[in-house]
């Protein structure tokens, strides 16, 4: 059986897991959320390269992989260089979507929402050098929609107002054109979509990356895990926790199974 390591800096990452057991649902899936560091956004580059190689390097030698998806554009736009470097198997990353937001847009004005950690790598910079010079891109960096959307998860109201004021500045208008295409540069922004369907100040197309990375997924292991079904798995976290009651629900509606294992063997 495939097995595969899911990783995430905490829950967002269950909106990849989610598309990789509908493509794949005969892998193993092993989902971490490293709440023991969460968030990312706002660490310091050498830190946060050294605790996800760290981390990872546990995982690798208690659960004995096929892959390894990074499902944190944060933390993808910064380690999969050293990761690769250092084990021999497969990883896939989760990067800002700006090219096809690029293919996409009819006005030429792209907004990008994530982290502050993503907005400011020169790998996010990159992209748009490298797929989107003929658009105006607008990244919008957050401190606090990642924790919105895991409270969300939990259960917990999130006031509209302040899901309002992290995505407004994402929608521009410029010469009469207006933003159309917003990329969630964050796995945990998927989760807030019908919130930011709902207080946008306009309608726009919204790119979630997880069924692009889940194809991924499914290129690299191959047809091994693309049967009837029947894979199981667990989510860790790495602080040990027990998981809240509704996210357990969450996870064992797509067959994983909250564990209170520590969810690493790195310290």
């Amino acid at each position: 059986m495939t097995r595969l390591v899911v990783f995430d800096s905490g829950v967002g990452g269950l909106s990849v897991a989610i598309e990789i057991r509908a493509q794949l649902p005969a892998a193993e899936i092993v989902y971490v959320a490293d709440d023991a560091g969460f968030p990312y956004g706002e660490w310091e580059d050498g830190a946060l390269t050294e605790r996800v190689v760290g981390v990872i390097g546990g995982l690798v030698a208690a659960h004995r992989p096929d892959a390894v998806v990074i499902a944190c554009h944060t933390a993808s736009t910064l380690v999969l260089p050293p990761l690769r470097e250092r084990f021999a198997i497969p990883f896939v990353g989760t990067v800002p979507a700006i090219k096809p937001a690029a293919e996409r847009t009819k006005s030429g004005i792209v907004g990008v929402l994530g982290t502050y950690g993503t907005i400011r790598r020169d790998y996010t910079r990159g992209l748009i050098e490298s797929f989107a010079q003929q658009c105006h891109v607008r990244l919008v960096g957050s401190g606090n929609l990642a924790p919105l959307a895991e409270a969300h998860m939990r259960g917990e109201a999130v006031d509209d107002a302040a899901i309002l004021a992290e995505i407004a500045p994402a929608f521009v208008e410029i010469d009469g054109r207006r933003t159309d295409v917003v990329v969630l540069a964050c796995t945990h922004y998927p989760f807030l979509l019908p919130i930011f369907e709902r207080v946008a100040p306009w309608p726009v197309g919204w790119i979630d990356p997880a069924p692009a990375i889940a194809r991924r997924v499914a290129a690299v292991v191959g047809d091994t895990a693309a049967g009837e079904g029947g894979g199981n798995g667990r989510a860790l976290l790495t602080s040990g926790r027990a998981w809240p009651q509704a996210l357990a629900a969450r996870l064992r509606a797509i067959g994983l199974q909250p564990s209170s294992a520590v969810g690493h063997a790195a310290s």
